[in-house]
This record gives C-alpha cells, structure tokens and sequence, in this order.
C-alpha cells in the first residue's frame, strides 16, 4: 500500500467550501479510482483551518491514476481558491504496518 499525505491551511472563511469540494474529490476516488482504499480527512483541534488527509492506494501506478483522474483537476482548481498559498505539503509514503 502507498500513502498519500496532504497537510493544508484553508483560508479562512472558506471552510465550509472546501469541505464541499474534498468530499466529491473523495468520493470521486473511490467511484473513480479501483486503486482507492481510504480517504480519510482530518482537522487540528487547535486550528481548525489545518486540515490534513491521509489516502490509501494499492500502488504508485495507483497513485499516478487518482493524480491523472479528471476529477483530480476540478480538486486542484477548487483547491487554488480554498487553501493559503504556500501552505500544501504532499508526502508519499509506503504502509508498513497497520493494526486495528
């Protein structure tokens, strides 16, 4: 499994929006993308505009198909009004160890 990690500021008074346009980019993967295992987004108790998600892809092949998707577009373009400039940062990761 490869991991994908998105950490964010959202500008303020955008919050409502830009929870709007990650849960159709959400669902969009997991309808979208075969290789979508999760997605999941979380927010900063201390600052609610930090949001950071934390998606789940069988492979980097996988990975490139979620970045390639056309729904991926309409997220990049909502994302350039909805997040402080500057603030994204992308991880790529592989999953070693998973206990629930």
């Amino acid at each position: 499994m490869i991991a994908l990690t998105v950490s964010l500021q959202v500008v303020p008074g955008r919050r409502a929006d830009f929870l709007a346009a990650i849960e159709e980019n959400a669902e969009r993967s997991f309808t979208d993308e075969p290789g979508c295992r999760s997605f999941d987004v979380v927010c900063d108790l201390a600052d609610d505009h930090h949001f950071v998600f934390h998606e789940l892809y069988d492979d980097e092949a996988a990975v490139e198909a979620h970045r390639a998707a056309p729904h991926f577009k309409v997220w990049r373009e909502a994302a350039a009004k909805y997040v402080v400039p500057g603030s994204q940062a992308n991880t790529l990761s592989r999953r070693l160890f998973h206990h629930s």
